[in-house]
């Protein structure tokens, strides 16, 4: 019989959560975001082809930091806490360092979905959670050994979350996730009659 002391884990695959707490943030981001997405006839249109219930900035503007400050505090924030997650990952960076790669908006509307997906090209990527409505759909992420289980049997309904092949995290105002790039994830369908107000980003070495 198998003794919790004869199991070591081995390539853990880690999410860093935080909550921002700044005065007056989440209202200006929301009121900033919402402003942003009824001006970006661009951001619209890659919407509606690409099937996507509300908007997105990501394949439209580049350039949010100098669009608004609230952005800029925003990623005050972020530098400081992917500076602490990567510590705790033991990276090397041999004198270099993570700094923001690309920063885009979310707002999903009820019935969204975002598919599975990685990040490539970037090291660290994450989500800072604005507005979230009840209802709101969940951010949920998946073992990457997956591709290779092969013949594994299915996990038990209520297996523990660090053998769970499938992992849902159901975030609040204020959540910051920070995970590696790598690590592919979904938003799962949207149920709630607001707006699921997020803000994505990666960060790259520099």
């Amino acid at each position: 019989m198998a003794r919790s002391g004869n199991i070591e884990s081995l390539f853990v695959s880690s999410l860093y959560r935080a909550q921002i707490s700044a005065r007056g943030l989440n209202p200006a981001l929301a009121k900033t975001c919402l402003s942003i997405a009824a001006d970006d006839k661009a951001g619209q249109r890659w919407a509606r082809a690409h099937g996507y219930k509300g908007y997105t900035s990501y394949a439209s503007l580049d350039d949010l930091l100098f669009r608004a400050s609230v952005f800029e505090e925003l990623v005050a924030h972020i530098d400081r806490h992917v500076r602490g997650f990567a510590k705790a990952l033991d990276y090397d960076l041999g004198g270099r360092a993570l700094a923001l790669d690309s920063l885009w908006i979310n707002v999903m509307d009820r019935g969204g979905i975002h598919t599975a997906h990685i990040h490539p090209h970037s090291v660290v990527s994450g989500t800072y959670y604005v507005e979230i409505p009840k209802g709101a759909a969940d951010i949920r992420f998946e073992d990457p050994r997956l591709a290779m289980m092969m013949a594994a049997p299915q996990k038990k309904e209520r297996a523990r979350r660090p053998n769970q092949t499938f992992a849902r995290v159901s975030p609040k105002p204020g959540t910051l996730l920070l995970w590696e790039s790598f690590l592919r994830h979904e938003v799962l369908p949207n149920a709630a009659q607001g707006k699921r107000i997020s803000i994505s980003f990666n960060y790259a070495m520099r």
